[in-house]
């Protein structure tokens, strides 16, 4: 069976097809490093805290990084930033790698199909998305996959947008990058991204209010809603303040992007919004109101939120390897077909010869 993989800033998710039922695999894509010590290895290992020893460190890896990190006052590291691998984190390759395996496991047969997420190059910043790609691509084959990358924005179409002929506005809020997608019956007409996301929230609500940014992410993780009516000058009014920002930002580019693209007039278009830094209460709401006021060249059927927003993109990436994995088990049984069909001819042909 197929499977698809968000590779996200945040969260690496695997989604698969059991039965009826679609399964998700999830781990946070962090790590926090800890002095080794006897003690400490042999507490980690009896309590299944996943984790890998390096010479004189113990490195603390995915959803329990967070929570030492805590515990011990420390910053949690990412293998991941903006979006893609951390040119600044040496360990990088090797913490995605272990939290990789950690997410897909091994593939049921050969070369079992693989979609993973990337995102599109940011039409507000220099960095290539390529080298990133290319070395996601290149573990999953390591581990035996067939890898088939799926652009980010794409993915939601697949995921949300299937009773819409998959036509429509696709936006994936993110904790490193913001990728957007408009798609016209499954033909992508416009796709980028904005280096700016959940991470870039809390980064400048921490600097706003002198707070550690995992305490941040933690605050806007618990119970965080978009409502306004928090006070000024804790976290959660500092926070709505960068979302509402981000929300503009994100509207701006669209419309300059739009314009740049030449989209048809006229478009009734429905929007669908997914990603972590979406999940907060009063964000489809927000982001409704903000695009009523936008000046866009087609109307907005409406904006609604994936019932799952940390998953959406996992399960488009799966749709996509499905889709591709049918397509060549089709072609593989016409080739069969094909084949069997001409052996009469070339029986008859050997007889005639005689």
């Amino acid at each position: 069976m197929a499977k698809g993989l968000d590779v996200g800033t945040m969260n690496l998710l695997s989604a698969r097809q059991e039965g009826n039922e679609t399964v998700f695999v999830q781990q946070r894509n962090s790590f926090v490093e800890i002095d080794y010590s006897d003690m400490a290895d042999q507490m980690l290992s009896r309590s299944d805290v996943l984790h890998i020893r390096k010479d004189d460190k113990v490195y603390i890896v995915g959803d329990d990084a967070l929570n030492f990190a805590n515990i011990f006052n420390e910053e949690t590291r990412r293998p991941m930033q903006a979006g893609i691998l951390s040119s600044d984190e040496k360990s990088a390759i090797p913490m995605i790698k272990l939290i990789t395996e950690q997410v897909v496991g091994d593939p049921q047969y050969s070369s079992e199909r693989l979609f993973f997420s990337v995102p599109a190059d940011p039409i507000d910043d220099d960095t290539s998305t390529l080298y990133h790609q290319k070395t996601v691509e290149s573990l999953l084959s390591d581990m035996g996959y067939d890898p088939e990358p799926i652009n980010e924005g794409m993915a939601v179409i697949y995921s949300e947008l299937a009773d819409k002929e998959f036509t429509g506005l696709g936006i994936s809020f993110g904790a490193g990058m913001t990728n957007v997608c408009l798609s016209y019956y499954a033909v992508p007409v416009m796709k980028f991204s904005i280096a700016r996301g959940g991470d870039w929230i809390d980064e400048k609500a921490a600097q706003a209010t002198g707070t550690p940014v995992d305490k941040v992410t933690s605050v806007k993780e618990e119970d965080f809603a978009l409502d306004f009516e928090t006070d000024v000058g804790g976290i959660e009014g500092a926070l709505s303040i960068y979302y509402d920002n981000l929300l503009d930002y994100v509207i701006e580019n669209i419309i300059n992007e739009v314009d740049e693209e030449d989209i048809e007039e006229g478009l009734d278009v429905p929007v669908v919004v997914t990603g972590g830094t979406s999940t907060p209460d009063g964000f489809e709401e927000l982001f409704a109101e903000r695009l009523s006021e936008a000046d866009l060249p087609f109307s907005i059927q409406g904006v609604d939120r994936a019932d799952n927003p940390l998953y959406s993109v996992a399960q488009g990436a799966l749709v996509a390897a499905r889709s591709e994995e049918e397509r060549d088990g089709t072609r593989a049984a016409v080739e069969a077909d094909d084949e069997v069909e001409d052996e009469p001819e070339a029986e008859a042909e050997a007889e005639t010869d005689d």
